[in-house]
């Protein structure tokens, strides 16, 4: 006898928020689920809705999709449409939130959390914001909810400062694909002045975690000082300004098309992502994919990610930063050998196979 049809519903509040990393796990995740249940006509789900509150404006709602319907509900915004009014629109569905936040009256649902850098970095974040954070897992914990994390390495510390089972977390990994059918918008190199393989790149935010000081104080080092660019890291409610570490020395590129960044990869000499912490770390696999060689930290999880394609450093010792780039500058041959291993590396990550991990696990908890 054949099943009744799962309806799934997929938890849209982030669509009113800025473009971050998990939000940027969310989108390319509800794509890549619509291309899945449209190549494999996997009919155990029906209907598949993304529900969002009624403050997402027109332009930020995904286009393109095939089988995941897109509907507007609810006259309330942020946590409170989420636990409020998200529950009962929702009720009869499996519910499926991708951002590190979902309502604790859902009976049937799947909950991505990405890390936990609230617990091991605090002072990055606002204390209202851990509070609340912290709260909501603990009432999380004690629902039938699964959870789903970027890396073997964040699942772990999902569980082990929140208390979750582990048999309960799986590991949904990020890929960087989206970046493969771009057109790499090159005014934004040309505004700057910028040439071939001059400058370093770093993305990411000024947080403490995110250690971007160690870059430019390893430039320094160097004989001419190339150009440090930084793209990305826009401002988030949630952060703390207390503990934003000052970079002076650099050029700084917000809000930033993919398309700008992607001529920023693929002109850059290289990227550095000296990370302390990370869930999982997308701008390598984006450099990668983009043909740029990447330097990271030697920190959990960025081995579990680059694995041989990148070049490692001390996250605390700009000197190491610093002698990885003269590699880059003076052999040739050891950056095209980066660029190859990058290009193959990209390839054991994928958006599809990400979104038909968590089909199958909303399948589960139907």
């Amino acid at each position: 006898m054949a099943k009744n049809p799962i309806a799934l519903a997929i938890n849209g509040r982030f669509l009113a928020q800025p473009i971050s990393g998990v939000q940027r796990f969310a989108r390319e995740l509800i794509l890549a689920m619509d291309r899945v249940l449209l190549h494999t006509g996997r009919a155990a789900f029906s209907p598949v809705t993304l529900w969002a509150p009624p403050d997402v404006p027109e332009e930020a709602l995904p286009s393109g999709l095939k089988i995941l319907k897109i509907e507007r509900a609810g006259r309330l915004a942020g946590h409170l449409w989420e636990q409020i009014e998200l529950p009962r629109i929702a009720r009869d569905a499996v519910l499926i939130s991708l951002t590190n936040s979902a309502p604790l009256l859902h009976p049937r649902q799947l909950v991505a959390i990405h890390d936990a850098a609230i617990m091991e970095y605090p002072g990055d974040f606002k204390w209202t914001y851990r509070a609340w954070y912290r709260g909501l897992y603990a009432g999380l914990r004690r629902t039938s909810a699964r959870f789903i994390s970027d890396s073997s390495f964040a699942a772990d510390e999902v569980a082990r400062h929140f208390r979750i089972s582990a048999d309960r977390i799986t590991v949904v990994p990020l890929a960087s694909q989206h970046f493969l059918p771009l057109e790499p918008d090159r005014s934004v190199l040309d505004h700057l002045g910028l040439s071939q393989q001059g400058y370093i790149l770093a993305v990411g935010g000024r947080s403490g975690r995110k250690n971007l000081a160690v870059v430019e104080r390893a430039i320094a080092l160097l004989d001419g000082c190339p150009i440090l660019v930084i793209a990305g890291g826009g401002k988030s409610r949630a952060f703390s300004a207390s503990n934003t570490v000052p970079v002076t020395n650099a050029v700084f590129l917000d809000h930033l098309s993919d398309a700008a960044i992607k001529a920023l990869y693929q002109s850059a000499l290289c990227l550095v992502f000296p990370s302390r912490y990370e869930g999982f770390g997308l701008p390598p696999l984006e450099a990668m994919i983009c043909g740029c060689p990447v330097i990271v930290s030697h920190a959990a999880p960025m081995p579990e990610v680059c694995g041989d394609a990148a070049l490692y450093c001390d996250p605390d010792r700009p000197d190491t930063v610093a002698a990885n780039i003269r590699l880059l500058m003076a052999d040739d041959v050891l950056r095209a050998k980066l660029i190859a291993r990058g290009s193959e590396r990209v390839r054991q990550f994928s958006w599809e196979r990400s979104a038909s991990k968590v089909l199958e696990i909303a399948e589960q908890q139907a």
